[in-house]
């Protein structure tokens, strides 16, 4: 045994047996949401997410799979996923007595997750998450023993920051240099399709660029204070038992109905307001805060609809169908990744930007039935999911049994 695992001795990861169902199944949801929104850049040009009028057909089906999509699930898996990821950060660190423990464990989880983040996106693809919520986290742990009230405000002020200083710039600000962004030129758009038709060499420029405005400006200015205070209104959520299942029926019966109203409104009255505007540079950033602020009352609205799914049918095919996603979430997340860029990249079948809006949802849901019947299968034999396992290794300095046989020998010996 090495120096570090001596020292960690005894703290180990939690056994399956132990987890929470409806947690589970609620992260696997959360990641097959995120797929809807993720394959619009994997399939067309990086703009589509901010502008989606300047690429592709934009009518008739097309206009209503955006739509719907747009509604039910751009930020709203996003968010949830990283409200999870808070809750995760509480369920790790409680495991441990001693502070010294916990963070050394910490840190060297959150250091691998960085490595795991940043090979995925300058190899694999820009929209990589992992490093940002690797990097936020070594600074959300030290709130992590704080009031769940307290960490809700906070958790909220953090997040409408970067939203008040859109707000202003879009209000006082010179717009020249965004609106080149908002809708770049033809050329602009063709040699990105060009990039990504091509081979992975030619794709590096793009990716690596994109990946690192995404890991450094983009971060600092936007993506930090929003996934840090996401990531704290999930701490204060799992503090409070909404995501554990604990609380009554009638408590996320109110939540679904509260917040897929609140939510739907929202973000129908923004898309109202963006098209009456003619999507126009400056309605484009005031759009944006309807789809954050939006994404919170319907994100909320999901978590109560699992919790009661999980609690009337616990091992119903839906619910250990979800949970088997959760429970393999890194390892379906990169696959994920592996997959879309197979299909539409150059080194693959070269569909990048060939595809119609509704085309790419058959590919999301043809995603998705291989990772549901890949997930059941896996843990049919397995703890964990291969990334996951590879993850508590290096984490915890010492391998971690992988097979259920595993577990079977460890306790006759």
């Amino acid at each position: 045994m090495s120096e570090d695992a001596a020292a960690d001795e005894g703290a180990e990861p939690t056994p399956p047996s132990e987890r929470i169902v409806g947690l589970d199944a609620l992260r696997g949801f959360a990641l097959l949401g995120i797929l809807v929104i993720n394959i619009r850049l994997f399939s067309m040009p990086e703009i589509v997410l901010l502008n989606p009028t300047v690429y592709g057909d934009f009518s008739g089906a097309n206009y209503w799979a955006w739509f719907v999509g747009h509604v039910f699930a751009e930020r709203k898996f996003l968010t949830l996923f990283t409200m999870l990821f808070g809750a995760s950060l509480l369920l790790f660190t409680r495991k441990f007595d001693e502070d010294l423990t916990t963070l050394r464990l910490h840190y060297r989880r959150s250091f691998w997750l960085i490595v795991f983040g940043v090979a995925h996106a300058y190899l694999l693809w820009y929209g990589d998450i992992l490093v940002s919520y690797g990097v936020t986290a070594v600074f959300v742990v030290f709130v992590r023993d704080e009031s769940a009230r307290f960490l809700a405000a906070v958790g909220a002020a953090l997040f409408v920051v970067p939203s008040v200083a859109e707000v202003l710039t879009a209000t006082y600000g010179d717009l020249s240099s965004f609106a080149a962004t908002w809708r770049p030129a033809e050329s602009v758009l063709r040699a990105e399709v060009e990039t990504y038709r091509g081979g992975w060499l030619e794709q590096f420029d793009h990716r690596a660029e994109s990946a690192w405005n995404r890991q450094t400006t983009s971060y600092l200015g936007a993506t930090a204070w929003r996934t840090a205070g996401s990531m704290m209104v999930g701490m204060a959520l799992f503090k409070w038992g909404v995501l554990t299942n604990e609380r009554s029926a009638r408590f996320y019966r109110l939540l679904v109905a509260v917040g897929g109203v609140v939510g739907v409104a929202t973000l129908v009255a923004g898309v109202a307001y963006v098209e009456a505007a003619g999507w126009t540079p400056r309605a484009g950033i005031y759009w944006q805060q309807f789809i954050y602020f939006g994404a919170f009352p319907l994100a909320g609205a999901y978590v109560g609809a699992v919790m009661l799914l999980a609690r009337k049918w616990p091992r119903g095919r839906v619910t250990k169908g979800l949970a088997a996603i959760g429970r393999t979430a890194f390892s379906n997340y990169i696959l994920q990744s592996v997959v879309a860029t197979t299909v539409f990249y150059g080194h693959g079948l070269g569909l990048f930007g060939r595809v119609t809006r509704v085309e790419a949802l058959g590919v999301v849901v043809a995603i998705w039935a291989v990772e549901v019947v890949l997930s059941v299968a896996w843990l049919r034999r397995y703890r964990y999911g291969p990334l996951e396992w590879l993850w508590r290794t290096l984490t915890y300095g010492e391998r971690q049994p992988l097979r259920r046989s595993d577990d079977a020998s460890a306790a006759g010996d």
